[in-house]
């Protein structure tokens, strides 16, 4: 709810990760003539004649989380969380600490269409050529399903017995793992893991150890800004063109980027922030 705006806005989470799962929300979107549709994508372009469907009945479109790839139709703002380069890098980074940047280390991914994850993915692999001694041995995918999730981790640690380190880019995955390394404290003495994770969630794994570090932006926030940039577009305070700038509540100005290989225009909230046992117990997201 964004404060202070009339409580016209409907939250719709799909059970299923699959962007089929999608389209009926868009289509009832369009049918209640919304003026503005924010979607967290589940791939990058199934969605784009559905989402093409909603602009050309004059309805604005926003991404958020995972943004969407319809080339140059429709136009759309991307409600970016953080900087995707730096989430990329800042978990090599974090993880190449922690294991002395040397090791073999995989990948716990959500659903392989997803566009935020393979963006982090690509940023990671970059970062990984400043350490030459640490090996990406397998990149899986849980598709934001614990059972699976736990699956595809046990297949990992079966596959590659001496791997050291697992980098987990989504909340789903880092928990699920998290949960099996807890009962399996024996992994520890030679495996660590680090991801994006929410802190009411990873807390109990900080605390005891299991996890280090990992870090998150505020998705209450990331939420927030998306809410205030719909209305922004959808009343003509803001538009597409970069530098075009709106209020985004309590979280102040913001102004439209330019387009980026890859992304459209886009603003982003913020740098993520990394959790520890020192400052985990702040935060009650």
């Amino acid at each position: 709810m964004i404060p202070d705006a009339p409580p016209d806005a409907e939250v719709l989470a799909d059970a299923e990760v699959l962007a089929a799962a999608q389209i009926p929300s868009i289509q009832a979107a369009i049918q209640a003539h919304a003026n503005a549709i924010v979607i967290a994508g589940n791939d990058p372009s199934a969605l784009c004649p559905s989402l093409q469907q909603a602009a050309s009945a004059g309805i604005k479109i926003l991404s958020f989380d995972s943004d969407v790839s319809c080339g140059s139709s429709p136009d759309h703002l991307f409600v970016n969380q953080a900087n995707t380069q730096n989430i990329g890098t800042s978990e090599v980074d974090i993880l190449a600490k922690e294991i002395g940047s040397s090791g073999q280390i995989a990948i716990l991914s959500a659903a392989a269409s997803a566009t935020n994850q393979n963006s982090w993915i690509a940023y990671m692999k970059q970062e990984l050529k400043k350490y030459p001694n640490m090996k990406l041995v397998s990149t899986v995918y849980g598709n934001d399903d614990p059972a699976t999730s736990l699956t595809v981790l046990q297949g990992l640690l079966s596959a590659y017995p001496n791997l050291k380190g697992i980098i987990s880019p989504t909340t789903v995955g880092i928990q699920a793992s998290a949960q099996y390394l807890d009962t399996h404290k024996s992994l520890l003495k030679k495996l660590t893991l680090t991801g994006l994770g929410l802190p009411l969630q990873m807390k109990p794994y900080v605390k005891d150890g299991t996890v280090k570090e990992f870090e998150l932006w505020n998705p209450s926030q990331l939420g927030y800004l998306a809410g205030y940039a719909a209305a922004a577009l959808a009343s003509g305070t803001a538009t597409l063109t970069p530098g075009s700038s709106f209020t985004g509540g309590t979280l102040g100005s913001y102004k439209v980027l330019a387009p980026t290989t890859g992304v459209g225009p886009s603003i982003v909230l913020g740098p993520p922030t990394v959790f520890d046992a020192a400052n985990v117990d702040q935060f009650n997201f």
